[in-house]
């Protein structure tokens, strides 16, 4: 057991350190511009008729910057083109728009994002999912964070709404592992591509660099599943830096409302994050073995008895584990059952990319709205 202590104190401590590291690296977006600088915002949408008016609606709230608002409607099959139609009836700065037919090659959303971006009229483009709720000063406070940033394009990481059991579990588990796993000080050091991170609810770019690398038509992006990782990745490798920030306190998203809905959702994600063959191992001992080995072996250890160095260790790494979830929790605002629950959370988490990874392997396709996924990434939205 004194083995397996050791394995999970050091896998605990270092999420622990990171994420203490990270505390003062991962901040919010400065004050608003004084400026008014003009602002594209581009929301791609797909059967989004329970959500989009609620969307705008907090968009149009926007103030400090000259505002234009593109919904590009991708092939809906409900109401959601009915929904903008009214609303640019009560509102000019919004404008509806078609997606043309999809390609052969690319995936729904970073089509719609990419055909968005080209009836756009100012400089700065944004876009965010059609159920993402902006504070009046997002906009604004976010063209601050690119002007101190200096980098061509940067993404905010909302507040994630969670209601339902599966929502808790899984969806806090996102900045979770973001700020315990990833050097946010080396990230912003370079333009290597393996730091490449974001979230694609909430994206600013400027328009030359986007269109410099390609954008969402960029080859890397075209055809992916998760532009909140393809985009900046392609960004860096085109020699570009990338940024991204807590927007916990400008920007709220209810990604998903039910079990199904996550786990479809984080599957449909997951080969182009952590499902990959090296990957789908490696995150499973980090999360598996810093989050979930230290309460089993405090377990054993009441039930077996331990030595001291093992107790010692044993506790090491719980008191590790359970400041990475608390520090967490308080962070972003996380409710209790989320914070409680952490190992369950990961242990589905982990289910969730094995899933994915074996439906790959299997050449087993997915679905979201109504597309199919190829196993290896293609059209879908």
């Amino acid at each position: 057991m004194f083995t397996w202590a050791v394995i999970a104190a050091g896998l605990a401590l270092l999420p622990a350190a990171m994420m203490a590291a990270n505390r003062r690296r991962f901040t919010r977006a400065p004050r608003p511009v004084a400026d008014r600088p003009g602002v594209s915002l581009l929301i791609p949408a797909r059967n989004e008729e329970n959500a989009i008016t609620a969307s705008l609606e907090a968009a149009l709230q926007s103030t400090g910057v000259e505002l234009e608002v593109i919904v590009l409607d991708d092939q809906s099959t409900d109401r959601t083109a009915e929904r903008v139609r009214d609303a640019a009836r009560e509102d000019p700065r919004v404008r509806l728009e078609t997606a043309p037919p999809l390609p052969e090659g690319w995936c729904g959303k970073q089509h719609a994002c990419f055909s968005a971006a080209q009836l756009a009229r100012y400089d700065l483009l944004a876009w965010i999912d059609a159920d993402v709720l902006l504070s009046p000063e997002a906009l604004s406070r976010m063209v601050g964070f690119l002007r101190q940033s200096d980098a061509p394009l940067v993404t905010g990481f909302p507040h994630q709404q969670t209601l339902t059991w599966m929502e808790r579990l899984v969806v806090p588990l996102i900045p979770f592992v973001l700020v315990g796993y990833l050097p946010i000080g080396r990230m912003r050091g370079g333009a290597d591509p393996r730091f490449g991170a974001g979230c694609g609810q909430l994206v600013m770019a400027r328009r030359d660099a986007y269109e410099q690398v390609g954008g969402h038509g960029n080859d890397l992006v075209r055809a992916s599943l998760h532009d909140g990782v393809t985009l900046p990745r392609a960004f860096r490798k085109a020699g570009r830096m990338t940024d991204l920030f807590d927007a916990s306190d400008i920007a709220r998203c209810r990604m998903y409302r039910s079990a199904e809905q996550v786990w479809r959702g984080f599957a449909k994600n997951a080969t182009e994050g952590m499902a990959t063959p090296v990957g789908v191992w490696v995150w499973s001992v980090l999360l598996a073995g810093g989050h979930v080995l230290p309460w089993v072996l405090l377990a054993a250890a009441w039930g077996f008895g331990a030595g001291a160095w093992t107790w010692t260790l044993i506790w090491l790494a719980c008191a590790a584990a359970a400041y990475c979830s608390v520090v967490c929790g308080v962070w972003f605002r996380q409710d209790g059952p989320s914070v409680a629950l952490r190992p369950l959370g990961v242990l589905v988490l982990l289910a969730i990319q094995w899933y994915a990874y074996g439906r790959k392997v299997l050449g087993r396709p997915s679905g979201w709205r109504g597309r199919a996924y190829p196993a290896a990434g293609g059209s879908g939205s």
